[in-house]
Order: structure tokens, then C-alpha cells, then sequence
């Protein structure tokens, strides 16, 4: 039987690269994002391979989201609820970077409205489908910096740690429906990620990467794969991946 993918930021970056990697393996697509063309670029490209559909949403909006995915054509739903085995949340983000007494609230609220009450907008919508088919599988994208706190970043720190509860929150309650819950913290990856942070400042995004080879989206992605494909008695529970010149969260071997 086909299976299906969800995958939320799917235009870019680490969310991309796990499409093109479920796609090659033959799974049906819904790719989720805010970039309607982006989204219609990568669904023409990956509809040569597997069948793809899309939906344009800001994981923020709850509403948004919950339509958006109510919305699916039939063939994508059973009973009612979205036909989806490996729910991806990927989407996320990082804006600003200064001590907490220096921080702009508009800053945190876009931290803490993606990375986490996103994350539940989406889960929301898609659990319900899996607990009534009783199998399912779940990756959250953390980070590094959701199990070590640093200077700076105390609130997107803080957003990752609290994706880090979340899935080990979703895995206490729906282990017993046959879902599984992997939570995936990647370190330094090289994609849009810097670029978002420092606001288009792609010289001080640069820098972030220098003197080093950090992680690519790819990388990441194959680790979520290794995960969705492990055997059915086994669940990756947790991944943390570094680049090899990496070895915490600001500690990082540069040449």
C-alpha cells in the first residue's frame, strides 16, 4: 500500500530535501507551506516521480491550518480525516538573536508561535486520523539548541526545548495507538535558517558557517528516513546530528 507523507515548510531547505527523499521512495506527497509558488514549482518537479498535492497555510494561523487540511480532495481522506502516515514538522523558525532584556517581542512571538503552537496546529489536525487507524508516525524537527541553552537565543532555545516535551509528550500518549514519535535535533545546517534570523543580513549569515562544513539539508533528511524506515518493532525515539566539526551547541571546530 502507498503510504503518505505531510510535511509542513516543504518549499525549503530541510523540508524540501525531505520531500525529494520520501518522493524517491514512492510515497504520496501533501507538501505544506506559505510560498504558493514555491510550493507549485516543487509540486511540478516531484509529480514526475509520485502523486503530490498541496496547501498553502502559516502554520500560526490555527484556523488556516485546520481548514487547510480539512480541505484535502477525497482520495486524500478516509473517514473524514487526513489519509497521512508520516506527519513531518518541519516548520519553524529562528528570527533575532540579542541578550533577553534586549529581545523584541515581535521576535518571540513569531518563535513561539511557529515552533510551537504550529507544530500543535498541524499535529491537531493530522493525530486524530492516525489514532482512528491506529498506526502512524510522527518526527518533530528540533534542534541542539532545544537541549542546550545558549547566550543570545534564550527564547528560540526555549521554543526547541519545548518541541523537545512535546514529543516525548506525544509519544506517552499515543504509543498505545500504534504511532510512533521521533524527535529529530539537528546542529549547524546550512539553509535558509541564518538568512531568517539576521533578517537578510546574508554577510552575518555567512559567518555562521565559515571555517567549517556544516550539516546540509540532505543530511537531515536522511536521518528522518533512517527513523519513518526502521523496522515496525522499532522507534527511533530521539536523533541529535552534528557536523563532525561540531561538538555542542556554540562549540564548533573552525579552520
Amino acid at each position: 500500500m502507498t503510504r503518505t507523507a505531510l510535511i509542513t515548510g516543504a518549499t525549503s531547505g530541510i523540508g524540501r530535501a525531505t520531500a525529494d527523499a520520501f518522493a524517491a521512495l514512492g510515497y504520496r506527497l501533501i507538501l505544506c507551506g506559505r510560498r504558493t509558488d514555491r510550493l507549485t514549482e516543487v509540486q511540478t518537479e516531484l509529480s514526475q516521480s509520485t502523486a503530490v498535492t498541496t496547501l498553502t497555510f502559516d502554520v500560526r494561523d490555527q484556523a488556516t491550518v485546520a481548514g487547510a487540511i480539512a480541505s484535502l480532495p477525497t482520495e486524500w481522506q478516509q473517514d473524514g480525516h487526513p489519509m497521512v502516515d508520516v506527519l513531518v514538522n518541519n516548520a519553524g523558525n529562528a528570527h533575532g538573536m540579542s541578550p533577553i532584556q534586549d529581545g523584541e517581542v515581535a521576535d518571540w512571538d513569531q518563535m513561539i508561535d511557529g515552533n510551537v503552537q504550529g507544530l500543535l496546529y498541524v499535529s491537531r489536525a493530522v493525530i486524530p486520523g492516525m489514532v482512528a487507524r491506529q498506526r502512524g508516525h510522527i518526527v518533530n524537527l528540533s534542534s541542539i539548541a532545544g537541549k542546550q541553552t545558549y547566550a543570545n537565543g534564550a527564547v528560540y532555545c526555549a521554543s526547541k526545548a519545548a518541541v523537545e516535551a512535546l514529543s516525548t509528550g506525544m509519544r506517552l500518549d499515543l504509543t498505545q495507538h500504534g504511532i510512533k514519535v521521533t524527535n529529530i535535533a539537528p546542529g549547524a545546517v546550512e539553509t535558509e535558517f541564518s538568512v531568517v534570523r539576521f533578517k537578510g543580513d546574508e554577510t552575518r549569515a555567512s559567518k555562521v558557517y565559515e571555517g567549517f562544513d556544516p550539516l546540509t539539508a540532505k543530511d537531515v533528511a536522511d536521518s528522518i528516513l533512517y527513523a519513518v524506515t526502521a523496522p515496525a518493532n522499532v522507534t527511533i525515539a530521539d536523533i541529535t546530528i552534528l557536523a563532525a566539526a561540531q561538538a555542542a551547541a556554540t562549540t564548533i571546530v573552525r579552520k
